[in-house]
């Protein structure tokens, strides 16, 4: 079962006022659709514009794993657990909020900043907050996150280039630039906000069904397009243009990622 969301499908947030734009592709804050209010872990999807000097001052979290992606620009996170980083593009910082945490994200360079940001449910709530920033680099690489029973998988492709859906009960695939054709047996049945409400919402391994579109062998995704997958067999993404895709494996929440 395959559905896309197209990126102008995402619902607006962010306080554009305030210089903060965000696209949310779930349920989130004001924005609430029982229908869509999470696919396998994945409680959150938001990509994030701050323009300089703008951010999110401090707020708390719990019971949530939170990675961020930066596309450009300089994200400044600190954390009441002490942590005072600096995120570019490329690097992948992760929050584990557990029991709770407050912290501040900002653009306090003075070029705008966008990145995504993917909140995902625990296996277990509670415990110790835990922070880590992975610096990254050129090539392609995956990242696990064990207390989420997922592993996300960074693709660069150049043009002509195919990458394999990793086979997983849910597949999220997220492009952040270029494009890439979805190819795969999926039969075309079935799918689906940054900061705020919304934490932890959502029970269960469910599937948002939310507004989108069938996916057909041979569809392309843009910039900001994500595909919803459901029970991966065959599925291989084919760069049409040099490329960069976050593809999230889960497993359903009574299995482990093995």
């Amino acid at each position: 079962m395959t559905r896309i969301q197209r990126a102008d499908q995402r619902y607006p947030g962010g306080d554009p006022a305030a210089g903060i734009e965000t696209r949310h592709a779930l349920s989130f804050g004001p924005y609430y659709d029982p229908d869509n209010l999470r696919f396998g872990a994945i409680l959150a999807c938001n990509e994030e514009r701050l323009a300089p000097g703008a951010g999110f001052d401090e707020h708390p979290h719990s019971h949530t794993e939170i990675v961020t992606w930066v596309v450009e620009g300089e994200l400044t996170h600190h954390d009441t657990a002490g942590h005072t980083t600096v995120v570019r593009p490329g690097d992948l910082q992760r929050l584990s909020s557990a029991g709770g945490v407050r912290h501040v994200e900002r653009n306090d360079a003075d070029v705008p900043l966008v990145f995504v940001q993917m909140w995902l449910a625990p296996s277990a709530p509670g415990g110790e907050p835990s922070y880590e920033v992975v610096r990254g680099g050129d090539g392609s690489w995956s990242y696990d996150l064990a207390e989420a029973d997922a592993r996300l998988h960074v693709s660069r492709p150049v043009a002509g280039e195919r990458v394999a859906v990793p086979a997983a009960d849910f597949a999220y695939v997220h492009v952040v630039r270029g494009t890439v054709r979805l190819d795969g047996d999926g039969d075309g049945e079935g799918e689906g906000e940054g900061e705020g409400e919304g934490e932890g919402a959502g029970a269960g391994d469910g599937e948002g069904e939310g507004e989108g579109d069938e996916t057909r062998t041979g569809d392309e995704l843009g910039p900001g397009d994500a595909a919803r997958i459901t029970d991966v067999r065959g599925h291989t993404l084919v760069a049409t243009t040099d490329a960069e895709v976050l593809i999230w494996g889960m497993r359903d929440w009574r299995k482990g990622l093995g």
